[in-house]
């Protein structure tokens, strides 16, 4: 699984804002960019949890796990 993520950030007003580049959805906003890089992660790590039961979910019974690099 990668381990690193590229957040792309930046302040607007008193907030900052932030996605993740390589997961779409993954977005948050906070009053402080440390705040923002905590929250980022959060939700990151919620999003591959949820995905991967989502597919692990349609898959079915019989599935298999390959690693694919890109």
């Amino acid at each position: 699984m990668k381990e690193t993520y590229t957040a792309v950030i930046r302040q607007s007003g008193q907030w900052w804002i932030g996605w993740i580049e390589e997961v779409s959805g993954v977005n948050c906003q906070e009053a402080s960019k440390e705040e923002l890089l905590d929250s980022l992660r959060i939700t990151l790590r919620e999003a591959l949890e949820f995905n991967r039961y989502e597919a692990i979910r349609y898959a079915g019974d019989d599935f298999e796990e390959l690693a694919i690099a890109v």
